[in-house]
């Protein structure tokens, strides 16, 4: 998967509760991705903005394919709440 596909798909399902490279602070309940060097890091935060259930790729896509499945996720999460 490439950034140009990841932002599609978000678009096209109008998903939320995303830190996309570090576009905005981090915030409670978000999926975060972003990258150091040749390393891709997704995760999770928590409700205190924690990182949890880290992640380390040494792959773009694959950390995207991670990515758009925990957004995918959290979405469906997030609209249960509603």
């Amino acid at each position: 998967m490439t950034k140009e596909e990841a932002m599609q798909i978000i678009k096209n399902e109008n998903l939320q509760f995303f830190n996309w490279f570090n576009d905005h602070d981090i915030s409670p309940n978000e999926v975060l991705i972003s990258q150091q060097g040749n390393i891709w890091r997704v995760s999770t935060t928590d409700e205190r903005t924690n990182a949890i259930s880290e992640k380390e790729f040494d792959s773009e896509e694959k950390a995207l394919e991670n990515f758009i499945k925990r957004v995918r996720g959290l979405n469906k999460f997030q609209n249960l709440s509603i």
